[in-house]
């Protein structure tokens, strides 16, 4: 049997070849003070990649039960028509009006999901392009009203969790599987990288790939591991071969669903330098999670302190939200129902939905007083790491999830460090 350790280390030394000077790395000089100032920020989701959930009419109106994300929404319909939504889409859903009301919020970041189609497709694979002026254009937009951008790669070749959101909801995840799968999003994060090589001060960090599914097994941790060691040095050196200058660029790795412990000693300096950890935090997606009461759900959030605070890397909660629920339409997938009131198959029903998402105006005062608690508790809690950027800034028909709407509600603060119930954690 292997040691984990040993593992680390033999992986540590195979690296070593594909990365020049890595012994010798310098600490990023970035244009924010990662480690220092807390992250505060929100998700552009749903825009450049569709989520069902996010915006429910793009599917319902295309009267095709069968379209339930974004490869089909390519495949199963006219290519003018599913273009011609797209682009409207694209042009609407975020504007920079909402860059202007995201800096009002007193937020420093957006996270902006973006799939490897905007940037190449392969035969037989029926995605539209052209989500990549419109990234190019939010740089711009987060350039002019002081926001920093987190280029995050959400979807890429053969899906690595299989999600709605990945772009192709199938059962098995295939991306980890085949190694042209692995080099293609490779040559897509080069390109990432080269596209903002000059665009440092506002792009100041790359996440290379959203989500990974490690709870999959080993072959997909193993393929992971590799893969970040790579995002590693396409990401800090982008400026070609043989090239030893590196970019000020954060790379931020997603924990692939594992335990914090499980990525211990991982990419930490001074062989690595500006590396973070991304973790997602969400309390609906199992039937003990939606059952939580709303005080159980406020306690486990406060409850995660030590965990956060404990890991080696710079850590940000790049997911999280206010709800509590899994009753959003479509949140586990067009045509899917909700665990939290028994119409997800063979879940346990909790309660009634009616109240607790959709339209902010069937919310109750005390929903409401619920939901500004147990969003401090969250903030409060991550900003003991390095951060938070929750999901998602707007949708459609689930305001419970909206940072816009909350904002407009009073559940969230006009100013993100100011606090209703500062001692909610003790």
């Amino acid at each position: 049997m292997v040691s984990f350790s040993s593992l680390v280390s033999s992986a540590s030394i195979l690296a070593a070849f594909f990365i020049p000077a890595i012994l010798a790395d310098n600490p990023i000089n970035s244009a924010f003070a990662y480690g220092t100032n807390k992250v505060r920020g929100v998700n552009l989701g749903g825009w450049l990649v569709l989520e069902p959930w996010i915006t429910p009419s793009l599917f319902d109106n295309t009267g095709n039960s069968a379209i339930v994300d974004e490869w089909t929404f390519g495949q199963l319909q006219n290519q003018n028509t599913a273009l011609s939504t797209l682009q409207n889409h694209w042009n609407t859903w975020i504007t920079e009006q909402d860059f202007i009301a995201i800096a009002n919020a007193g937020l420093n970041h957006v996270r902006i999901p973006i799939g490897y189609w905007a940037f190449e497709t392969g035969p037989g694979e029926p995605y539209i392009s052209g989500q990549l002026p419109y990234l190019q254009k939010a740089v711009g937009w987060a350039r002019a009203h002081g926001i920093k951008v987190i280029v995050d790669l959400h979807g890429a070749p053969g899906s690595q969790n299989g999600f709605d959101n990945s772009g192709h909801r199938i059962g098995f995840p295939m991306w980890h599987s085949n190694s042209t799968n692995v080099n293609r999003t490779d040559a897509i994060i080069k390109t990432i990288a080269s596209l903002f090589i000059n665009d440092q001060d506002v792009v100041t960090v790359i996440a290379p790939l959203n989500e990974p599914a490690g709870y999959d097994g080993p072959d997909v941790l193993s393929t992971v591991r590799q893969y970040w060691y790579d995002s590693y040095g396409n990401i800090r050196f982008p400026y070609g071969p043989g090239v030893s200058q590196q970019s000020n660029t954060l790379v931020l790795l997603h924990d692939a669903f594992q335990p914090l412990s499980y990525w211990q000693g991982f990419q930490t300096a001074p062989n690595w330098q500006g590396v973070a950890m991304d973790t997602h935090i969400y309390q609906m997606f199992s039937q003990d999670e939606v059952s939580r009461t709303n005080q159980q759900h406020i306690q486990a959030a406060c409850s995660m302190a030590s965990t956060l605070t404990s890991f080696d890397l710079w850590l940000i909660v790049g997911e999280w939200t206010p709800a509590a629920t899994d009753c959003a339409k479509y949140l586990n997938g067009r045509g899917i129902g909700a665990r939290y009131d028994g119409s997800f198959s063979g879940s346990t029903r909790v309660g009634s939905c009616t109240g607790l998402t959709g339209s902010a105006s069937s919310f109750s005062s005390s929903y409401k007083t619920f939901l500004r608690q147990y969003w401090e508790a969250q903030t409060i809690t991550y900003e003991k790491a390095s951060g938070w950027i929750q999901w998602t800034w707007k949708a459609e028909n689930a305001d419970d999830w909206s940072y816009q709407a909350g904002l407009q509600g009073g559940w969230i603060p006009q100013n993100p460090t100011q606090r209703q119930f500062p001692t909610i954690c003790g």
